[in-house]
């Protein structure tokens, strides 16, 4: 099954970075955090890429074309017509298809542009910008159980602020780092897409998480899965410090 990473966006809200590298290059630790997803799939056995580029896409091209290269031991010898020799090499076993969607196009679009790429077989997606300790073999059966053209992993994000446990007269019994949300569960990516989902696929201007899944929904053709473990995304420079403080602490859960 192949792979699809939508990696195409301006991140914006991470305007710090992201004007200089598109958001899927930022590093957390040592790599990009599209390789930090991409090892979770592979992981699993899943090693087949199709990454959907956008904005700044070709520095995402140019990074995958030197991969092998950075990580891996070299030695150059200049006097042998700089002779290259490689040691220790990189043992990632993956194939990675990197295809221009448009600098503009909208998440539906991009999925639609890789059609052909993907062929008449079920599929997996996600976005280039979150880590999480999901279990994809879980994810993947889940969806074959079920028989619906569609599975999206939800999950329960913590709160964003510390609160207060009061009493009912208003004294503070202590303080709660990052209590739970208000309960509602939310779209963490890490699809699974039976080829028909292209029939809800329009042009370009097609939001994915908008009219198709509202419409696969409405047919009774989209599942949820349901990840209660470690997920979170990088929308912000807030975001990509807190991750970079896991990995540095060896807390990184999706690792």
């Amino acid at each position: 099954m192949k792979v699809v990473i939508l990696a195409g966006g301006y991140g914006t809200r991470i305007g710090e970075e992201s004007q200089l590298k598109p958001k899927p290059l930022i590093a957390i630790g040592d790599k990009p955090i599209i390789c930090h997803i991409m090892s979770t799939y592979s992981r699993y056995g899943y090693n087949d890429f199709i990454i959907c580029l956008g904005y700044k896409g070709y520095m995402i091209k140019e990074y995958f074309a030197h991969y092998f290269l950075h990580q891996s031991d070299v030695t150059f010898d200049f006097s042998k017509g700089n002779e290259m020799t490689l040691h220790n090499p990189c043992q990632d076993p993956w194939k990675v298809t990197l295809i221009d969607t448009g600098k503009d196009t909208m998440t539906g679009g991009r999925i639609k542009r890789i059609q052909s790429y993907v062929g008449n077989a079920p599929f997996m997606l996600t976005y280039g910008d979150g880590v999480s300790s999901i279990d994809i073999e879980k994810l993947v059966s889940y969806h074959r159980a079920h028989g619906k053209l569609a599975t999206i992993t939800a999950t329960q994000p913590p709160g964003r602020f510390g609160a207060l446990d009061l009493t009912s007269d208003n004294q503070v019994r202590g303080f709660q780092e990052k209590p739970n949300g208000d309960g509602g569960w939310i779209n963490a990516g890490f699809f699974v897409l039976e080829p028909d989902v292209f029939s809800y696929l329009d042009g370009d201007e097609t939001v994915f998480e908008r009219e198709p899944l509202e419409q696969l929904a409405k047919n009774g053709q989209l599942a949820a899965y349901k990840h209660t473990g470690f997920w979170h995304p990088m929308d912000t420079m807030r975001d990509k410090n807190y991750l970079e403080s896991l990995w540095k602490s060896g807390k990184a859960e999706w690792k």
